[in-house]
């Protein structure tokens, strides 16, 4: 009892009321951002050591398929108009896609000895091959330019597309070899004999008339001087000279002038000479957001010349709208990605230069069909790589992919991702008197303690 007020002590047989602790406020987890959360993502998937192997291999496969099926699409009328079947061209470019295809597989299995063995019988039979082309009675002309060779049929090869695979190897070979004996700090060494080389490459392409191809190989020469880190003042020598070269060359062709005063045209102009590249513009405009379906273009039926070749980028604007057209530039620029991560994650200094000459190769030839399509940039008659129609020019781009598959798959990361893998064909099953096997496990030193008795040692 509690008597005046005061509070008796609590005995052994009384319990004391038990007095609630103060709610302590709980903390609230801060809601992650989901865009954030996504972005992080992202970069981790990025940053694998894979990503490169998938991007080139993924990449170059979807604009190969993709080719194939506008080539069929935009070729029909064409070989129609010609008394063929309406799949002719699209056969022909199915087969150069399946040996294409073989090439590839054999390049991305390649070691790099081999490689770098390959780069001077390539060299020394482009150039055999190009000198041919301009011997009368071999060579043959096509659109005003002699830089084909019949192989017999309606097969044809252009020498000249070998001549940029042949640059990228025997280049990368040669600078590597000099930066191995610490001889590229010296400008002799560095452009002698690569820059002589290369304009003999360039003289033999610009006798039969192709100033299209020798603007991509001179982009590749520039792109293995860069990676060699020419000097500013050296690399702008060079460009001064290939600049005075190539102006000489266009003002003293009458087709070339007209091809360049056709940028920003908004007529046909004297003698319809800016036909194609209006009519490439009004492709690409009445196709829209989402195209006006495949197979439905009107600018093929005619009016718009080499659908199938050097504007096929046309015919898929028409066809899948700005998202198709989109889709390929994403693409290109993708493989273009991959090609730089590769060049600049390698410490063998050949794959460098091969995978950015590699690289250079066909972004600069994609940026140039491209922007000529656009109006951005004068024609100069080039393929879109891996999607125009044309074998001579999708068989050394396989093989030069399968240069860059290589080169990835040899990344210290990549190789030890590979290697992790279980092989997923080829596994035994298991039948009925057959044991099953239990799953491998990696031989840890955590696991072979935990095995161990106590007593062990």
């Amino acid at each position: 009892m509690e008597r005046n007020g005061t509070k008796r002590p609590a005995g052994p047989g009384r319990r004391t009321p038990r007095v609630p602790a103060p709610a302590v406020p709980r903390a609230v987890p801060a809601r992650e951002n989901p865009l954030r959360r996504a972005v992080d993502r992202a970069r981790k998937a990025w940053d694998r050591p894979l990503t490169a192997y998938y991007l080139i291999l993924g990449g170059s496969s979807l604009i190969t398929v993709l080719g194939l099926v506008m080539v069929y699409s935009a070729s029909q009328i064409t070989a129609l108009r010609y008394s063929l079947p309406g799949a002719y061209f699209f056969r022909k470019q199915l087969l150069a896609a399946v040996i294409g295809g073989l090439l590839l597989f054999a390049a991305s299995r390649m070691p790099v000895k081999l490689h770098r063995g390959l780069a001077y019988p390539i060299l020394a039979c482009s150039v055999a091959m190009m000198i041919l082309v301009q011997i009368p009675g071999i060579g043959v002309a096509v659109n005003g330019n002699q830089n084909w060779i019949p192989l017999g049929g309606s097969f044809q090869i252009q020498p000249s597309e070998f001549g940029k695979l042949a640059l990228v190897l025997w280049g990368a070979d040669l600078l590597a070899r000099k930066q191995e004996k610490r001889l590229l700090s010296q400008w002799k060494h560095l452009l002698v004999p690569l820059v002589p080389v290369a304009f003999l490459l360039l003289a033999l392409i610009m006798i039969g008339g192709d100033m299209g191809t020798a603007i991509i190989l001179t982009a590749v020469l520039f792109g293995l001087l860069w990676l060699a880190g020419a000097p500013t003042r050296l690399f702008a020598g060079v460009l001064s000279v290939a600049g005075a070269i190539g102006l000489y060359f266009i003002t003293s062709s009458e087709n070339r002038m007209a091809r360049l005063a056709c940028l920003g045209a908004t007529d046909p102009g004297p003698q319809d000479q800016c036909w194609q590249a209006l009519h490439g513009l009004y492709a690409l405009a009445s196709g829209g957001l989402f195209g006006s379906g495949l197979g439905a273009s009107v600018e093929k039926w005619g009016q718009l010349p080499e659908a199938h070749t050097d504007f096929i980028f046309a015919v898929t604007g028409e066809e899948l709208g700005l998202a198709g057209t989109l889709s390929v530039l994403a693409l290109f620029a993708a493989l273009g990605y991959a090609g730089i991560r590769v060049a600049g994650r390698t410490e063998d200094p050949f794959v460098r230069y091969a995978a950015g000459g590699v690289t250079t190769w066909i972004t600069a030839q994609a940026m140039i069909n491209m922007g000529a399509v656009l109006g951005l940039l004068p024609i100069a008659g080039v393929p879109l790589p891996l999607f125009s129609y044309g074998g001579s020019a999708l068989l050394p781009t396989m093989f030069a992919v399968g240069l860059l598959i290589a080169f990835a798959r040899d990344e210290p990361g990549a190789r030890a991702a590979l290697a992790m893998r279980q092989p997923r064909f080829g596994k035994k099953r298991a039948g009925k008197n057959r044991p099953v096997r239990e799953p491998r496990r990696w031989n840890t030193m955590r696991r072979r303690a935990s095995a161990r008795s106590s007593g062990e040692r």
